[in-house]
């Protein structure tokens, strides 16, 4: 399955051209593209799918989310880690 997940912006960088961000999913870091944000800055919640931002999103719906996620298993079934 994939899934829209929210995490939050903790540093942008470009590489190669293209904004990239260090993104935190309720513990689990990945890699992000920001190119379809380009506006998005650091602290801030963006919807993430297939390693792409694809939206903002407010702090108390991301946080709501990742918590439902957690509580079902999808952080996990999604990134293949359990957040610590």
């Amino acid at each position: 399955m994939c899934l829209a997940v929210p995490g939050r912006i903790l540093s942008i960088a470009e590489a190669d051209g293209v904004p990239m961000a260090d993104v935190d999913f309720g513990g689990v870091r990945k890699s992000v593209c920001l190119q379809y944000v380009p506006d998005a800055s650091v602290g801030e919640y963006v919807v993430v799918h297939v390693g792409f931002a694809i939206q903002l999103l407010d702090e108390r719906s991301a946080q709501e989310t990742l918590a439902n996620f957690e509580k079902m298993g999808l952080i996990e079934e999604e990134f293949g880690e359990v957040p610590r």
